[in-house]
Parts: C-alpha cells; structure tokens; sequence
C-alpha cells in the first residue's frame, strides 16, 4: 500500500506528456500570494508560450462580484521543487478582461519603466536583502520564545549556531536548496539580530526580473512554512521594544556606476533619492513609520542621510566602493513588506530618468 507521501513525491516525466503549471500572483492587500494549478503538455520553458488564466477577483479584494473575472498572464518560470520533473511555478501579473492592468498590479508599470531605452542601456542590477519572521502558530510569537516572554536581549543570536540562539535553521536551509532548484538566483542566507528573524538574499538580477525572482522566493518560502507548520510574517516591526525590525535592503548599481568613474555617478543618484525622499519612503512598505525610528540600524523616517559603512543612514556605500572609486550602493529604507516592483523601478526612475 503506498503512503501519502509516495504519491506526493510521484514523478510523472516517465508516464506523461504532462506537466503541472502552478499559476502565482499577487492577491489584493498587496502581500497576499495565491495560486492555482493546471494542467499542460509539456515541457514549458518560455512564459509567453503559456495559456492565459482567470480567477475570480472577488475572492481575493480584487474586483466586484458582478464583474469578478481577473486574467492571469504568465511572465516568468521557474522549476517547481515541490513536485519537481517538469512541473513549473508561474509568476504571473493581472488585466481586466479589456486588457487593462487591475490596480494592483505593480508589475505592469515598473516593466515599462524597466524597458525605457534609458534604463536598459544602463543594465541596472539589484541585491535586495529579505528579513523575515518565523512565528509559533497558534500563539503568532517568534519561533524560539518562551510563550507569552521574552528571550535574552539582542547580541549573540545574529549569524548565531546552537539551539538556544538558532531557530528554525531546517526551514531556512530548506528554502535556500528550494530557490537555487527553483532557477532563483539566491545569494544567501543568516540569522538576523532578533531571534526568529532571518534573512535571504536574491541578486544580482536585472532589471523587472529582481521583482519576480523576489516574489517566488517569497512564495517557496510560505509554501515552506506551510509544510512546517510555522506562519510566515514580512511586518517590519513584528515585536515593539529593543528588538530589531525587518527590512528589505535593496543594493542597486547602473553600469555607469560600476565603471571608472562611477562613484561620482553614485553621489549623483543619492542627491536625486535624497530630493525625493519622501515619495519613496511613501512606497517603501506599509508600517514601515514603526521600523524607521533612528535606532537598530535605522534612520529616522523623516531624515535622508547617506554615509560610507553606516549602518544608520538611509542610504549606504560600502568601503570597497569608495576604494574602488565605483560600484554599488545600498537603500536601507524600504521594509521587508516592500513591493520589489515599486521599489526597484522608482530607484531606477528616480536615479535614470528623473530631472530635478
């Protein structure tokens, strides 16, 4: 008799034509992911060779229940590591019946920014650091704290091993093998200076691929914690107090930064950030006001400042890129619930294409 498992874990590349298409997207508070799954003949490398979908929008605060209809387009694959094979995970953006993209929709704009000649002739790359927290389930408080109490402070947990610093390694482990099967470039992991709080790294990606690359590995990892039994938070500032919040650093380089020269360049496009900083913090994650206090690693929310090494400025430059006298620099802002169609594409509009 075969186990549940088994027939979980079947391949089917030996049997079947068949491949299984999980479709993905971005449900209506803007941090919810959903998905479906449908069947295709296979294998499938090329997105726009992919039907279009539909799902009702209704359903997920997307459209109104007499006119719920929702179409899904399929824009990037990637290797499912749940069902492996040929099986794929679809990253896809939402339209109206008419074509026209739903409010939503953040990808839409940001591909049309990331497709302006300007943009691509400077081939912007994107590191963008995910923090995260894994909460106990019933109780929604961090993995390893006593229920209803607190750990030790803040100090030997980041980048920590042993079972009273650690927690929830297997789910992190698991989800960087997942990624890198997955065809997500994934650069990293470690545990971050809260207990419960990790982070992962996704770069460097190019141009609109860093928000879909972003949004799968997001999507493997609640997939993840949905097997483990653990809930998945982005809030920026998940425990109030002396505890770390979450963010989602975002290094950015264009290739006049990264050629000779390009330091100057960088001072330019953190004076262009620094003129529009309230926009971006605006767009950089919702209660992000509750992280970006000045304290733990922060600048204040209504202060721009940009050092070398400094942890607590909004924007970072690393000793290499002064050394160098190019490189990359770094957006400390946005939040761990930040869009990365948002973020990346106004950093690249505000640096490339706006005029003061």
């Amino acid at each position: 008799m075969s186990l549940l498992t088994d027939l979980v874990n079947l391949n089917l590349s030996n049997t079947t034509d068949k491949i299984i298409a999980e479709y993905i997207w971005i449900g209506g508070s803007g941090m919810d992911m959903r998905s479906k799954a449908r069947t295709l003949t296979g294998p499938v490398t090329d997105p726009s060779k992919l039907p279009k979908w539909n799902y009702d929008g209704s359903s997920t605060g997307q459209a109104p229940g007499e006119d719920s209809e929702v179409i899904l387009y399929p824009q990037a694959i990637f290797k499912d590591p749940f069902r492996r094979g040929n099986n794929i995970l679809v990253m896809c953006d939402c339209y109206t019946p008419a074509g026209e993209p739903i409010p939503t929709n953040k990808r839409f704009n940001a591909a049309k920014i990331f497709s302006h000649p300007a943009v691509t002739a400077e081939v912007p790359w994107y590191g963008i650091e995910q923090e995260y927290t894994l909460l106990q389930k019933d109780v929604k408080w961090p993995l390893g704290w006593p229920v209803g109490g607190f750990p030790g402070p803040q100090g030997p947990y980041y980048c920590a091993a042993g079972a009273d610093k650690a927690f929830g390694r297997d789910i992190v482990d698991a989800h960087y093998k997942a990624c890198l099967y997955a065809g997500v470039n994934i650069s990293g992991i470690n545990g971050e200076v809260m207990p419960g709080q990790w982070e992962f790294q996704v770069g460097p990606a190019v141009g609109i691929s860093a928000g879909d690359e972003l949004w799968i590995a997001r999507y493997i990892l609640e997939r993840i914690t949905e097997i483990a039994g653990v809930v998945l938070s982005f809030d920026p500032k998940p425990i109030q107090g002396d505890w770390n919040g979450a963010g989602a650093h975002t290094n950015y380089s264009t290739e006049s930064m990264r050629n000779d020269g390009g330091y100057e360049v960088i001072k330019k496009a953190i004076e262009k950030l620094g003129k529009r900083h309230k926009e971006h913090i605006a767009a950089y994650g919702e209660g992000n006001e509750r992280r970006l206090t000045g304290r733990h690693e922060t600048a204040d929310i209504n202060t721009f400042l940009w050092g070398v090494a400094n942890r607590g400025a909004s924007i970072r430059v690393g000793r290499e890129t002064e050394r160098n006298g190019k490189g990359y620099f770094e957006d400390r802002r946005p939040a761990s619930n930040m869009d990365p169609y948002i973020v990346t594409s106004m950093i690249a509009e505000t640096t490339i294409l706006w005029e003061p």
